[in-house]
């Protein structure tokens, strides 16, 4: 928990202001490792654990935080303030779940969404979303709720036969898709967010901890046929320059589900960039007019993550599933005997 501690000490204004101006300095002055084919290495394992969001919250009116600011925004914010409360309880508490907070199924020890705003060419942000401005997904009316496919968000009960088999039931439910890690593009999650890297002259693979899914780049490669869709679509790099610029199609109905879940029109174009030991720059840019009234993109810094990408092991589907569809079957049966 040393980064908490540091959190809270009177110095992390200014600790926090010399860092942002390192990374600035160390961004433009950094020359990336290559690989045998002379392309910058983006290897490695990398987390995007943050407290910044990807919609802008209300109480922010501009993207940068400023620098005086950062340590009131950091040690306020509302998971901070859990987390701050939640250590100090007594291990007796934690084991009986006596820190979980209203509207939370986890206590502190299982939780990390991330600790700080997340740094971007030395500036904290506020959200991922830089246009439009307003640091919101721009909607059309009617589809900020959309829901596709039974993935993420949908609990799928208003659907007739959602309880007939596991078919019917959500991707996360069935260990399949649980969050958007994986993009495209690659958002947050309440833990897990840690990935690796792989790269050679032909191909690119994001191993993502969550759900312990690999979405691979094909570097010049073509879009497969409209009729195959992959759950996290088709998706194809090129280089420009030292940045791998990879192109997203093909989605599934179940793409994501919740927020980001594109229609089959949708594409989603991002850019990865080395530019320093410990950050890769990551840019996407959403492009889905039957969803959005106008393209969108954001940007945030991957950073190096401590230690590794270990064993993604999905408990709901050893107990949940079965317990929801055996509820399903309990309730059939008073129904029945009702009639």
């Amino acid at each position: 928990m040393f980064r908490i501690k540091a959190i809270a000490s009177t110095g992390l204004a200014a600790a926090l202001m010399l860092s942002s101006i390192a990374a600035l300095a160390q961004t433009k002055a950094y020359k990336p490792p290559r690989t045998l084919d002379g392309k910058p290495s983006l290897e490695g394992t990398w987390t995007n654990a943050t407290l910044t969001a990807l919609q802008r919250p209300s109480k922010f009116k501009e993207l940068v935080i400023p620098a005086k600011d950062i340590e009131k925004e950091t040690s306020s914010h509302p998971q901070v303030v859990r987390q701050l409360t939640d250590d100090k309880q007594d291990e007796t508490t934690k084991l009986t779940g006596g820190d979980l907070n209203s509207g939370r199924g986890y206590n502190a020890f299982w939780i990390d969404p991330g600790m700080t705003y997340n740094q971007v060419n030395g500036e904290y942000r506020t959200s991922f979303i830089v246009d439009p401005p307003s640091g919101q997904i721009p909607f059309k009316p009617g589809m900020a709720r959309m829901r596709r496919g039974g993935g993420e968000g949908d609990s799928g009960a208003e659907r007739p036969g959602a309880f007939d088999g596991p078919e019917a039931r959500p991707l996360g439910e069935r260990c399949f898709l649980t969050s958007g890690s994986a993009g495209p593009p690659m958002m947050t999650y309440l833990y897990n967010n840690n990935y690796e890297f792989f790269q050679t002259k032909d191909s690119f693979a994001i191993r993502v901890e969550m759900n312990n899914y690999a979405r691979v780049v094909r570097i010049g490669g073509t879009h497969l046929p409209a009729s195959i869709r992959p759950i996290h679509g088709d998706s194809i790099g090129h280089w420009d320059g030292d940045t791998l610029v990879v192109e997203t199609t093909n989605f599934s109905p179940y793409h994501s589900g919740g927020m980001i879940g594109l229609t089959d029109t949708g594409k989603v174009t991002e850019r990865f960039t080395r530019v320093s030991a410990t950050q890769v720059n990551y840019k996407f840019t959403v492009e889905d007019p039957a969803r959005y009234s106008q393209p969108w993109s954001g940007e945030y810094s991957f950073n190096t993550a401590e230690g590794h990408v270990y064993e993604y092991a999905c408990h709901e589907g050893n107990y949940a599933l079965s317990g929801i569809l055996s509820g399903a079957r309990e309730a059939e049966k008073r129904d029945a005997t009702k009639k």
